[in-house]
């Protein structure tokens, strides 16, 4: 990894009941084809500081490990960023896995659409019996227009048409933005509408994600639905979008990185 700025700087939040998932995550960021001149850097952030993940990963020189004092998935995600060495951040959480490819194609997006700030693709529900099921109202493959997530998401009952776990975003965007929402969940729903709200962005139509459904997931649990706190967390973050939106008319110009 001599050349730094031809680097994808993958982050993972851990949390004690997703350790046992890690070793998928990782085995699917080994089938990565990286194209010339790229590789991936692996940033592995316990949400907390128990020592929980010792012994638990390879060794591996692309793999960094963190962790910081317990504050949910996007303080650990913002946290690793100060480990961050790549000109893109990718997204993957501890219970799901890549599929072959995702990163070349997000990296192909990024080289083909100078203009955008990030990247989504399609996802496959990966269920607990080891099948996959699909999503059929998908958007079609291409860009994404600045503005169009946030009012897609203002007119469907705060539901996105494109799956935050997917993202991959500059790292300069993401930085601009101060990485993740401070929510105790949903906060890769607000960077992804942050993003959309002053950038363009791309959907790849091919699957790029294995999204795993099992009992210990998060957005499984009742509390992520309790209706005080869901309407305050989706308020927040539309009016964070809005703002930006507002604050930006014209978007955010971004230059080919370096």
């Amino acid at each position: 990894m001599e050349n730094l700025t031809q680097l994808v700087s993958v982050i993972t939040p851990v949390h004690a009941p997703s350790i046992e998932h890690l070793s998928g995550a990782y085995a699917s960021l080994v089938k990565q084809e990286m194209p010339d001149g790229w590789d991936w850097q692996w940033l592995v952030q316990e949400d907390g500081q128990t020592g929980a993940l010792n012994g638990v990963l390879p060794d591996d020189s692309r793999i960094s490990i963190g962790g910081g004092r317990p504050g949910g998935p996007g303080v650990a995600r913002t946290l690793a960023l100060s480990r961050v060495a790549g000109q893109h951040v990718k997204v993957l959480d501890a219970d799901d896995q890549l599929t072959p490819g995702a990163l070349a194609r997000d990296i192909a997006a990024f080289e083909a659409h100078p203009q955008i700030g990030w990247t989504t693709s399609r996802v496959l529900d990966l269920m607990p019996d080891g099948s996959t099921l699909g999503w059929d109202k998908d958007p079609e493959g291409g860009t994404i227009g600045r503005g169009a997530v946030l009012a897609f998401w203002q007119a469907n009952g705060y539901r996105s048409q494109l799956h935050p776990a997917t993202l991959c975003i500059r790292r300069d965007l993401l930085l601009a933005l101060g990485g993740w929402m401070a929510l105790p969940a949903s906060e890769d729903t607000g960077l992804l509408l942050a993003a959309s709200a002053i950038s363009d962005g791309y959907f790849t139509r091919e699957h790029g994600l294995l999204y795993r459904k099992w009992p210990g997931q998060v957005t499984s649990q009742a509390s992520h639905r309790e209706p005080v706190e869901y309407e305050g967390r989706m308020k927040i973050i539309e009016a964070r979008a809005v703002a930006l939106a507002s604050m930006l008319p014209s978007g955010l110009p971004l230059t080919p990185a370096a």
